[in-house]
């Protein structure tokens, strides 16, 4: 257990957070373990729950939620990025397109590295851009694998169905044609972690008129390549923190 700092709501969150940490636990468990009133462990752990630092599993019992491994994966030395930067370049120059890598962080995936057509029209994404989960293939890749609660929740509001991130399942892949922008084109693929968990996604992206309408069939084969490049990087290295530690996030 932690020494306490003095400031009472974020010691007992705390104090709530280390009890899961040997695992789920009832909101009577939490009771029990952390010595707190019922009320006051039932205000701060449904707190956490809003801001996803905790979560509930399909049994309603509190564990770990996803965003203590987001803001980890954030932290330090980020190999995979680091990793993406000659790759990006090839994918572009093999393709004559903007490349990107993408990660999600919450509602949000994020533009961790690119590499930009130099010349002409091109979809310019620079480095920390916020992108909707909502639209493009990027998000699709991001979304395809996720567990069934947040499947369900990314699926509100978005510009693809169901239908779509089965197919993304199915192939390996997304494309999609001016889900996110007007006349922009993408094609994405994700890398994983050893153990299959969706890590990022690997994109290029640019206008329909050079991509086509059918972006998956002419760009699908190099843009996968590129991912599993990224993905077999990681699986070297399992030990390495890529910003993205496989804890089920």
């Amino acid at each position: 257990m932690h020494s306490p700092s003095g400031i009472g709501v974020i010691d007992k969150s705390v104090t709530i957070m280390d009890a899961l940490e040997a695992g789920p636990a009832t909101l009577a468990q939490l009771v029990e373990s952390t010595g707190l009133a019922r009320p006051t462990v039932h205000r701060l752990a449904s707190g956490l729950v809003h801001h996803r630092f905790l979560a509930r599993d399909v049994r309603g019992r509190y564990v770990i939620g996803p965003r203590l491994g987001e803001l980890a994966s954030a932290a330090g030395d980020d190999r995979l990025v680091s990793a993406a930067g000659p790759i990006l370049l090839k994918l572009r120059d093999a393709t004559g397109e903007s490349s990107q890598l993408f990660r999600r962080q919450g509602d949000a995936r994020v533009c961790v590295a690119s590499a930009e057509r130099p010349i002409g029209l091109r979809d310019s994404i620079p480095v920390g851009t916020q992108l909707s989960m909502k639209a493009g293939s990027a998000a699709q890749v991001l979304l395809a694998w996720e567990d069934h609660d947040r499947l369900v929740d990314g699926l509100s509001g978005a510009r693809f169905s169901p239908t779509v991130l089965a197919g993304v399942r199915r192939r390996g892949w997304g494309e999609s044609l001016g889900e996110r922008e007007a006349g922009v084109a993408s094609v994405s693929a994700p890398v994983r972690s050893p153990s299959g968990r969706v890590l990022a996604a690997v994109s290029i992206s640019g206008p329909i008129e050079r991509l086509s309408r059918q972006p998956g069939r002419k760009f699908a084969p190099v843009v996968a390549a590129a991912a599993q490049q990224l993905t077999e990087m990681v699986r070297k290295n399992p030990d390495a923190d890529h910003g993205l530690k496989d804890n089920g996030q």
